[in-house]
């Protein structure tokens, strides 16, 4: 199973005469950090909620909205009058620098944020139990978003990877022909500035063995595997949270494929670690998207 950063929940629910709003949406990021607006109402709970997105969404950075609303006159208001002035006299001024009518002033004046409040400034614990509820449905809501996206992003990595395996296989086919030719080029060197008849041929073979033990790219190649199926192990975990590991792995994986490249010194090898690296690289900016 595999979650991705990305996602929105939206919840709503009216009791009575009041209506909570909850929206929550969710960008990838390193640390879990959260942009929270909530009404006023719920300033004593907002270590609460804070705590209540975490624990389900884990990692990403969030834009969070509770809003209450009170759709009848069931509670008393305050009309912050300073407020009021402050947005008429700057309005007004506006109004006349552009030359805009300036009838319904009240109306606007009403609609301002912080203009009217509840004359209220706490809410019952039962009604926060309430707004709890609604608060996890959208989380419930963008975690099920995660999880369908998190599909889409499992099925691309796990073609990048096994890509990646079916270029190692080509290398590995190509490898005894670039060897034969690393031999044949030192033996065509040798005989070019030396003179074949000089040439000690144990001495030959014993140098030849040393070179190519120095190009050997066997162990590159089963280390790389190694990690492929390592990651696709953790691709098949229950664990939600493995974007991190997945990382991880994929600079594990691209370590070998540079030194595959570099220690190969072969043209036609080296064709294939191209692709490799275009496909880790596809790996990578996935990765960045998954919890």
């Amino acid at each position: 199973m595999l979650k991705s950063m990305t996602g929105f929940g939206r919840a709503e629910t009216t009791r009575g005469e009041t209506t909570v709003v909850v929206e929550v949406k969710s960008l990838n990021g390193k640390q879990f950090e959260v942009n929270l607006k909530i009404s006023p109402l719920l300033k004593p709970y907002e270590f609460d909620i804070r705590n209540q997105l975490q624990q389900t969404l884990l990692r990403g950075t969030l834009d969070a909205t509770v809003n209450i609303r009170q759709n009848g006159a069931t509670r008393p208001v305050v009309i912050n009058t300073d407020l009021a002035k402050y947005y008429h006299s700057s309005i007004t001024s506006l109004a006349t620098e552009l030359n805009l009518p300036q009838e319904d002033m009240l109306n606007v004046l009403m609609k301002l944020p912080e203009v009217v409040t509840p004359a209220t400034e706490q809410i019952t614990e039962e009604e926060w139990l309430e707004v709890a509820k609604v608060i996890q449905l959208a989380v419930a809501d963008l975690d099920a978003h995660r999880l369908d996206e998190g599909q889409m992003l499992s099925a691309d990595l796990l073609l990048r990877i096994e890509n990646i395996e079916s270029y190692c296989v080509k290398v590995r086919e190509l490898d005894p022909q670039r060897k034969e030719r690393v031999r044949q080029r030192l033996e065509g060197l040798l005989a070019e500035h030396v003179g074949k008849e000089n040439v000690d041929e144990n001495r030959l073979e014993q140098e030849l063995i040393f070179y190519l033990e120095k190009l050997d790219i066997s162990e590159e190649l089963i280390r790389l595997e190694n990690h492929c199926r390592y990651f696709k192990e953790i691709l098949a975990e229950a664990d939600p949270s493995k974007g991190k590991k997945l990382g991880f792995v994929l600079q594990e994986i691209g370590r070998e494929i540079n030194t595959t490249g570099s220690k190969a010194n072969d043209a036609n090898i080296q064709q294939w670690v191209v692709l490799m690296k275009d496909e880790l690289e596809k790996a990578k900016e996935q990765v960045l998207n998954v919890l």
